[in-house]
């Protein structure tokens, strides 16, 4: 298949790298207008210019992009997959996507991104939740650039502390580069207003930590998953770039799970 990119940093690079392994190639790399001029190969400046040919567009570049781009893509009949769940949190811009998909019968797929047990969480949400918590755990480098550093001494701390307490939707608006995962647990479970957010910054821990802890009609569970993230990137999650090929070939298999 022919695919095309938005964004050019970590999480796009390896999945560009993962494409051509797998014999698809990528056809287009949506970027700033201001950052195509001078580049060699297939940079575009505007949705507009992306091929007719394009099977999908992946989403690699944040919520900003998403909500700048996203409309216009899927109103060209693209389907379009995404690891930037947040942006959704804003409901401008998720009223914005749906009304664009549904016009032209394209569809907006969210990635999992960096964490695990949606599966189960959205069969739960079928019966009664009576709670949804999120607690992200992250070595202090990982939240430089946030509202983290604002709140906490980053550079000197000496045990963990947390930095926001909230909902999903509160988490998603303030950490828009840390929090996917917040939104993308309140999608598959009560919803972004719902859901319950913790977000801790440790200098014990060296990785990224995932929680999720639910109870309803169906029982009790609780999720953890410890990740790595992509070399030389301590903000990008490795499981969140192989996310983006999961649901690639989940919705273009004959039979998926």
């Amino acid at each position: 298949m022919k695919i095309a990119l938005i964004g050019k940093g970590a999480i796009a690079q390896y999945v560009e790298d993962a494409l051509a392994a797998r014999g698809h190639s990528v056809n287009a790399v949506l970027v700033r207008p201001e950052a195509v001029e001078g580049a060699s190969g297939h940079f575009v400046g505007s949705v507009a210019e992306l091929p007719e040919d394009t099977a999908f567009v992946i989403d690699c570049a944040g919520h900003e992009a998403l909500a700048t781009h996203g409309p216009n893509i899927l109103s060209r009949g693209f389907s379009l997959i995404t690891v930037s769940i947040g942006a959704l949190a804003d409901r401008q811009v998720a009223e914005r996507l749906e009304r664009s998909a549904r016009e032209k019968n394209a569809t907006l797929y969210l990635a999992s991104g960096a964490v695990g047990a949606l599966d189960c969480l959205r069969a739960a949400a079928v019966g009664k939740l009576t709670s949804v918590r999120y607690v992200g755990r992250k070595p202090p480098q990982g939240w430089r650039g946030s509202p983290a550093a604002d709140r906490l001494d980053l550079e000197n701390l000496t045990g963990a502390a947390t930095h926001f307490e909230g909902t999903a939707r509160q988490a998603a608006l303030a950490y828009p580069k840390n929090a996917n995962v917040a939104a993308a647990v309140a999608l598959a479970g009560p919803g972004f207003d719902e859901t319950e957010v913790r977000l801790i910054a440790d200098p014990a821990i060296d990785r990224n930590i995932h929680e999720i802890e639910a109870s309803g009609e169906f029982g009790h569970f609780r999720f953890e998953i410890t990740g790595n993230t992509l070399p030389d990137t301590p903000r990008s999650s490795a499981l969140a770039a192989m996310s983006v090929l999961a649901k690639l070939e989940q919705i273009t298999q004959p039979v998926s799970i």
